[in-house]
């Protein structure tokens, strides 16, 4: 590969030649890339722009509009939940981020956030949404009227995502997230190994129509029984995706259950859980595994308040939505679902 550099006052401008040689195609297909980029192949026109970013070449500019005109337009549309909730501001952020830099088609994104979580408001949206664009992502919990509205989007032809939960439908629907089970079993091994002497385990869910927390706790409890490690987990408790019911049900918890000895927040309500374990004197023996990583949970971590979190990296996650996305609408009805596992990003106090 060659460096082009300047030398005193003389400059080394790369020619077409040049071009062809850094990108390893002909002088012809570089000419064509420049002036009929849709007489060549979608990969050979990235690679020849690739290169011609790397080398300098004066023409670039050309050949950048030359492979943006012939790029395919796909509109994809992602429905999330709250905009004041910060995994969700962060989320929409990386999503158009990686809209914009997606290099394999031209995306533009139609991203909403959803204050009205209702399964009839959900349903409509995802419609409403879903025939606007050619391929959905959507958060959303299980229900037979969210299910309906994805099997008659599917039907039309539009693929359908869905994002952190799985959700079901009569057709085949797409799965972006982490694998609960294991992110269950994960929480649970952080008791296993974290607690001094084994007691009572609370859990807080957002609610037990989300399929993502309620496989959580399936893996949860599974490891623990497996081990036989001598705790108890107490029924789950609904905070509704709300902070402040958050707070309430974490003080329930600690009022109704002196002895507990942790707390498994699997969904909805952080800041509130955190906000509670923060009023009580803190036990040093005690544990608590959340979600997410932003500044509030950071800080948890860093005070004590937080052993450990099971996090979403919103870059990458967010560049996997959009490429699957568009795999999903290339790809066609009849390929089948599209299924990506996102790693689980581990943080504790000694790495955030």
């Amino acid at each position: 590969m060659k460096h082009w550099i300047t030398t005193g006052e003389a400059m080394s401008r790369p020619t077409i030649k040049d071009l062809a040689q850094e990108a390893g195609v002909s002088v012809s297909t570089v000419n064509r890339v420049i002036n009929n980029a849709q007489a060549v192949r979608g990969s050979t026109r990235e690679i020849v722009l690739g290169a011609a970013e790397r080398i300098g070449f004066y023409g670039l500019g050309s050949i950048e509009h030359s492979v943006l005109q012939s790029r395919e337009t796909i509109r994809l549309g992602v429905i999330l939940h709250q905009g004041h909730r910060v995994f969700y501001r962060e989320l929409g952020a990386a999503l158009r981020r990686a809209a914009e830099q997606y290099t394999g088609a031209n995306v533009t994104l139609e991203l909403e956030y959803m204050d009205d979580l209702s399964p009839d408001h959900i349903a409509y949206r995802i419609t409403e949404v879903g025939q606007q664009c050619d391929s959905l992502g959507v958060v959303a919990a299980e229900h037979p009227v969210i299910s309906d509205a994805i099997t008659a989007l599917l039907d039309s032809g539009t693929p359908v995502s869905a994002l952190i939960g799985p959700l079901s439908a009569q057709g085949n629907v797409g799965y972006i997230g982490h694998d609960n089970w294991k992110k269950g079993r994960t929480a649970a091994w952080a008791f296993h190994h974290t607690c001094r002497i084994p007691g009572k385990i609370g859990v807080l869910l957002g609610n037990h129509r989300y399929r993502n927390q309620e496989i959580n706790e399936s893996g949860f409890r599974s490891y623990l029984r497996e081990q036989d490690a001598g705790f108890t987990v107490l029924e789950p408790l609904q905070t509704f995706e709300s902070a402040a019911v958050a707070r309430e049900m974490t003080e329930k918890l600690l009022s109704e259950h002196p002895d507990l000895c942790g707390l498994f927040v699997s969904g909805g309500g952080i800041t509130g859980a955190l906000a509670a374990l923060k009023d009580r004197p803190r036990r040093k023996d005690f544990v608590c595994v959340a979600y997410e990583i932003f500044d509030a949970t950071r800080a948890g971590l860093i005070d004590g308040t937080i052993t450990m979190t099971l996090s979403y990296p919103i870059r990458s996650f967010a560049r996997e939505i959009i490429a699957t996305m568009v795999k999903a609408h290339k790809a066609g009805p009849d390929a089948g679902a599209q299924r990506v596992n996102i790693p689980i990003a581990i943080h504790t106090s000694e790495n955030v």
